[in-house]
């Protein structure tokens, strides 16, 4: 048997899950990033984690991203995924509009999402459909908006005890 690695592993899920995923060649890791259509990414973990040779059956990332600029994909979840068999990391991102923060859980398949994709509702407002206790895990309820969601300017305009010199301005 050859040995496994990751150009075979793209070159099999390119392949089986063709035009739902690009690979993005504009990375600057040596970890491969995968785009992926919010519909195909339960179908495409599944079949990693199933998968005689590859059985990717480690979650060891899931998070939100906001790309404010970004018009019609304003924020993104990147799941990354470890193949303990073969020592093997691969990256998806799955694109969201701000008018549509919808996407399938997956703690179905992997237990330690669970945390995972609460914190990125409570940081982002993704809305994780079917998870069992989508609520917020480190923000207070009562709290009417996301925190890390680019929305608000960098610095306090209103302070008065800022020297533009100390600054670089």
């Amino acid at each position: 048997m050859a040995v496994l690695t990751k150009e075979i592993i793209i070159e099999d899920i390119l392949a089986k899950f063709e035009g739902s995923l690009i690979l993005d060649e504009q990375t600057a890791t040596d970890l491969p990033l995968l785009i992926c259509k919010r519909e195909s990414i339960i179908n495409l973990l599944e079949y990693l984690y199933f998968h005689k040779q590859f059985q990717f059956q480690f979650l060891t990332t899931l998070c939100g991203i906001h790309y404010p600029d970004n018009q019609g994909a304003e924020f993104a979840v990147m799941y990354q995924v470890h193949s303990l068999l073969s020592n093997i990391r691969l990256r998806f991102k799955v694109f969201l509009s701000q008018d549509d923060l919808h996407l399938p859980t997956l703690t179905t398949l992997f237990a330690s999402s669970n945390w995972m994709e609460r914190e990125a509702y409570d940081f982002y407002g993704i809305i994780f459909d079917g998870h069992p206790k989508l609520t917020r895990i480190y923000n207070v309820d009562e709290m009417d908006y996301h925190p890390l969601r680019k929305e608000y300017p960098l610095e306090d305009q209103t302070r008065q005890d800022k020297e533009n010199l100390y600054f670089g301005r």
